[in-house]
């Protein structure tokens, strides 16, 4: 795919990025990990050299707490963070956690605050009902099952920031997210819809949203600009991205996603590039 020739132009040292396309209708529960409903558009840079993941982290954590939640270990009305707050709270956003440390900064589902406390409180969480650590639920529970060998929540990392793993890995939990195995097709439609609809919020990095829509984990285009995706993605778009200069979306009505992990800290260069990456991707895939 020519437009991921872009990276190298980009001000970083290394990067990685791929692209896939759905090959039947987004959502089928239909190969999987296996790669049998998905196909590889294109590759750019080495993709086995591992990097920080930073927030994509929390994709991989959603997917543990929705994992822990179809196996009866919580439920998304389990209460969690600050009185008044759930599991469900905690993944969309709206629990009025603070982005750091214990501070309640609005009432449970009046704001959309990104919070990477919550994140922190999900991961206690599910290792206090399942009694496991959550390193190893969330390798069990996601990363093994979908061939992710190359991705670890580091020591002392946590469920909100703590991974590093390669391009390949990042794929594969792209493909779950087109091709969903590890939790059900209802289960991730859920995870994808607006949770707590109307909350108005900041994008980290983009600025204020009067509609900071938010799934279950899951960051939802819709109305959103400025974004980190392009013009061209359609308002279904649904992601994340990190500090560390990476991030992955899905376009249902591309049926594709693409993914990109740089060594770069996110900044104003990250600001201008990864729209225009985006766009010309989603313009390819539009053919």
């Amino acid at each position: 795919m020519d437009s991921l020739s872009q990276l190298a132009h980009w001000p970083v040292e290394n990067a990685s990025a791929g692209v896939l396309r759905g090959l039947g209708q987004f959502g089928d529960a239909q190969g999987g990990a296996s790669g049998a409903s998905t196909s590889l558009v294109g590759e750019w840079g080495d993709m086995d050299r591992e990097y920080e993941w930073a927030s994509l982290t929390k994709l991989c954590t959603s997917l543990a707490v929705l994992v822990a939640v179809e196996e009866g270990t919580l439920s998304l009305d389990t209460q969690a963070g600050p009185p008044g707050s759930t599991v469900r709270h905690l993944l969309a956003h709206a629990s009025g956690l603070a982005p750091e440390g214990h501070q309640v900064l609005a009432p449970p589902g009046r704001r959309r605050i990104y919070s990477n406390a919550g994140f922190e409180v999900l991961g206690n969480l599910v290792a206090e009902k399942s009694g496991i650590p959550f390193e190893a639920y969330l390798r069990e529970a996601v990363l093994e099952p979908l061939g992710m060998t190359r991705s670890r929540l580091m020591p002392m990392g946590t469920s909100a920031t703590g991974m590093t793993g390669t391009a390949w890995d990042l794929l594969n939990l792209a493909r779950e997210l087109l091709v969903p195995t590890v939790v059900h097709v209802q289960t991730m439609r859920l995870a994808v819809t607006v949770a707590f609809p109307g909350l108005e919020g900041v994008v980290p990095g983009f600025g204020h949203q009067p509609a900071c829509d938010w799934g279950l984990g899951f960051e939802l285009r819709d109305t959103k600009w400025p974004h980190w995706t392009g013009s061209r993605n359609s308002p279904r778009t649904f992601g994340h991205f990190g500090q560390a200069g990476g991030f992955l979306w899905v376009d249902p009505s591309l049926n594709s996603a693409c993914v990109v992990l740089t060594d770069r800290q996110f900044g104003p260069w990250a600001v201008s590039t990864w729209p225009v990456l985006s766009d010309a991707v989603a313009a390819v895939l539009a053919d």
